[in-house]
């Protein structure tokens, strides 16, 4: 029976709403008492026990949305390398895409999913699977099958559904089978040429843009499918003032609904482009400053309910191009917390709510045991330096991609360590 203490820890705990210093005590993989009414009880014979001083223990993080090139392209990620990025950046869940080659849009796949992370990964690995067949947006998956497999949400990754009565047919689906249809929101034909975003600085790069528009109208479009099918829509990312306006509304008006949000448009802008740099090429592209900071407010007032990081990694023969035949897509994993911690550092957003976003919330939305450190659950969790500064260096990245919109960037917050079902599966 093995036994480790965590004493003298900065506990924050979104889902009880706790930040206090205590101790917490993990045994046999679970958390058996976590708080400040553990502290000074002393430790077990043989217990391992961590000074957390000055440190902070956060709820292992959970990323809704993380594209992994296993099965198909495994030269970019595997689903051990990712794995090993997301222990690195304190993630101990991620919800895998399906977007992979084959798609992950029947049981077998779901299965495979399940049964190589069972081998390989460091963390726990939940699929998603597709909502149509080969993420065709024609013909439904089965949904009900998909759901018994494993499969957490049904989405279709990268893509959006144009088809307005299959999208109403899959979400009274996903009710009747209790899953959530995440769905990313992009007008197929008023962006379809469009590789930044649409605006004064894309006129000066001679690009051509994605007005706003192609974001919220679809996402209007779903809302109202939501509102009429009463199933559990999720905006997968969303990146414009008027999409958290009509998110806003919506729940207003009692839509079962949420929103995610990417680290990169909490945290950049389209002015990052700079001169064609194909790292800040992403799918929805980086917005105005205005946008971003509307993100912000949204995030901290509960319009939007969580942060995915949208690992998407690229190799270089993907991403070594000019600006507009580059593929979208950055890696996240690592950097998550690290960018997350700059709205708590400058005061933007309360460092709860900041957890809350990365762990409890997604949890909650997808019905995982994950994202928490009540007693009796698993123990999944990272120590944190709160204020540890560090740069972001390419060659100590663990992802199989580097295309990091954050190299070089300076990050006040370092992981230390994390703990996945009480093994220590990462330590600096």
């Amino acid at each position: 029976m093995s036994t480790t203490v965590l004493h003298n820890a900065r506990i924050v705990d979104p889902s009880r709403g706790l930040d206090e210093t205590g101790t917490i005590i993990i045994r046999n993989g679970s958390i058996v008492a976590s708080g400040a009414d553990a502290r000074n009880q002393g430790a077990p014979e043989g217990a391992t026990v961590i000074d957390c001083t000055g440190k902070t223990v956060l709820p292992g993080l959970v990323d809704a949305r993380v594209f992994i090139g296993e099965p198909g392209a495994e030269h970019r990620e595997t689903i051990a390398s990712a794995s090993q990025a997301a222990a690195a950046g304190g993630v101990t869940s991620i919800i895998m895409m399906p977007d992979t080659d084959p798609v992950i849009d029947n049981v077998a796949l779901v299965e495979f999913v399940r049964r190589t992370a069972r081998d390989t990964a460091v963390v726990n690995v939940y699929p998603a699977a597709a909502v149509t067949k080969g993420l065709q947006g024609q013909e439904m998956t089965e949904i009900g099958l998909l759901r018994a497999a494993g499969a957490v949400a049904i989405t279709e990754g990268r893509h959006s559904i144009a088809d307005t009565q299959l999208l109403r047919r899959a979400l009274t689906y996903a009710r009747d089978f209790g899953v959530v249809l995440s769905h990313e929101t992009q007008d197929p034909y008023l962006g379809i040429s469009g590789v930044m975003n649409e605006g004064l600085y894309a006129s000066w790069l001679g690009l051509s843009g994605t007005p706003r528009e192609a974001e919220v109208i679809p996402l209007e479009r779903d809302l109202r499918l939501a509102a009429l099918t009463k199933g559990t829509y999720h905006a997968a990312q969303i990146s414009t003032a008027m999409s958290a306006e009509v998110v806003a509304r919506a729940k207003q008006n009692g839509v079962n609904a949420t929103a995610a949000v990417s680290i990169n448009h909490l945290s950049l802008n389209e002015n990052d482009i700079g001169e064609f740099r194909t790292f800040f090429r992403l799918q929805p592209p980086l917005r105005l400053e205005e946008d971003r900071l509307a993100m912000v407010e949204a995030l901290r007032n509960g319009t939007i309910d969580i942060i995915v990081s949208s690992h998407d990694p690229q190799d270089v023969d993907t991403k070594r191009l000019p600006f507009a035949d580059a593929a979208a897509g950055a890696i996240g994993l690592e950097t998550l917390l690290g960018a997350a911690l700059r709205l708590y550092h400058n005061g933007d957003v309360p460092l709860i709510r900041v957890v809350e976003a990365l762990s409890s919330g997604p949890a909650k939305i997808f019905g995982l045991d994950a994202g928490t450190l009540k007693p009796g659950t698993r123990a999944d969790m990272t120590i944190v330096d709160l204020d540890e500064p560090w740069i972001v260096k390419e060659e100590q990245l663990r992802s199989r991609s580097k295309n990091s919109c954050f190299e070089s960037a300076r990050f006040q917050g370092r992981v230390l360590q994390t703990f996945v079902a009480g093994k220590s599966v990462f330590t600096i």
